[in-house]
């Protein structure tokens, strides 16, 4: 094979590193909208009785990252040439850019109820992306379970925010 047919490959430690990189980028990015609202505005909403304490979620999600970057390694370390991989990855990338946009939608401009349709369309992309991931890695799909069952949580708590705090 000639030096100009060989295609790059990234190793796959450096494959591993960028996944969860990119999903922790993920979760500061919408940090940036959280952070400054949680001890302000969300602080004065009415909660329901279900609702964690806010200690809570920083390391939920940072788990919940590490499960989506690993996920995302998994499929990503099999070839990009085969269209089940590429279709996964797309969908992976939508539904990260959602989780961001969810945090913006409902920390960053304090609507629960743009938080809500955004995290409608995020539960329906996480969903998407585990039924494309099964068709690369199995496990890859698993991993992201506990993400769909977290993002189920905060829908039903989003809900109620909106319902108590019209």
């Amino acid at each position: 094979m000639t030096m100009s047919r060989r295609k790059f490959r990234i190793p796959d430690i450096w494959r591993f590193i960028i996944s969860i990189a990119i999903c922790q980028l993920a979760g500061i990015i919408g940090s940036v909208f959280t952070a400054p609202a949680v001890p302000t505005w969300y602080a004065a909403l009415k909660k329901p009785a279900f609702s964690p304490p806010n200690w809570l979620f920083g390391p939920v999600w940072i788990t919940l990252y590490v499960l989506m970057g690993i996920s995302l390694f998994l499929v990503w370390r099999k070839s990009v040439d085969i269209p089940a991989v590429k279709t996964g990855l797309t969908v992976f990338g939508v539904q990260l850019i959602l989780n961001i946009l969810w945090s913006a939608a409902f920390f960053g401009l304090k609507s629960p109820v743009a938080g809500l349709l955004f995290i409608i369309a995020l539960w329906i992309a996480i969903l998407v992306t585990i039924l494309r991931f099964t068709r690369v890695s199995e496990f890859a799909a698993i991993l992201l379970v506990p993400y769909i069952v977290w993002v189920s949580f905060a829908a039903i708590l989003n809900l109620s925010l909106f319902l108590l705090n019209r």
